[in-house]
């Protein structure tokens, strides 16, 4: 959190955002290695203890945009819980109450049901 917030606030000051440069993208490995008991993702409250939607909104009032990475399928590249056919709508509710802006989709772990429909 702490890390992201330091880029934020690096980037809105030193002429990054002016230039057209305002994504900032929270790779892999951010959350806990299970859902919660809704289905939902889970920041990892070590590295995200004020949560996303804070985070969110830190960026944001900066001038700045939020990316945040999933991936289709039961995992994502470094283990965490993937979005799959039976989680997609939950996950992509998820991160609009949280109100990321881009999404970094992977597909490391997506099986051929997902991949035929292009996920």
């Amino acid at each position: 959190e702490n890390l992201i917030k330091g880029i934020a606030d690096k980037m809105a000051d030193s002429g990054w955002r002016e230039l057209g440069y305002v994504y900032i993208s929270i790779d892999d490995c951010w959350a806990l290695k299970s859902r919660d008991s809704n289905g939902q993702l889970q920041p990892d409250p070590e590295r995200f203890p004020s949560g996303m939607k804070a985070l969110a909104d830190y960026v944001h009032a900066r001038g700045l945009k939020l990316g945040i990475y999933a991936d289709m399928g039961n995992f994502t590249c470094g283990g965490y819980p993937g979005t799959t056919l039976d989680t997609i709508q939950i996950d992509a509710d998820t991160f609009a109450s949280w109100e990321v802006d881009m999404l970094k989709f992977d597909g490391c772990y997506s099986n051929s049901s997902e991949k035929a429909l292009g996920l």
